[in-house]
């Protein structure tokens, strides 16, 4: 699994969630959500320093954005990709199948 993150998401975490150098940017899992790869289950993100449980991780301009080992069974057969919906104004959750 791997993760990436766009560089108009990078601004969006930057100017929306105020995300800067230094900060870590975990990605869970939510029960009682949707997604297309996993019934009943969505993403989500938080802002969260403590990645010592952290199994995939990337960094983009000094900001590490991460999963820990405990969610990685959500994205089994599948990289994530983070983008920016123009239309929404938001971050989405692209899943590339491997």
């Amino acid at each position: 699994m791997e993760i990436t993150i766009t560089d108009q998401a990078l601004n969006w975490f930057k100017e929306e969630v105020e995300v800067e150098a230094g900060n870590k940017v975990q990605f869970n899992v939510q029960i009682y959500g949707t997604s297309p790869i996993r019934e009943g289950y969505s993403l989500a993100f938080k802002l969260d320093n403590d990645d010592s449980k952290k199994s995939v991780s990337v960094e983009k301009d000094g900001i590490e954005f991460y999963v820990e080992e405990q969610d990685v069974w959500f994205f089994d057969g599948y990289d994530l990709k983070v983008a920016y919906d123009e239309d929404k104004e938001e971050v989405k959750y692209e899943y590339i199948e491997q």
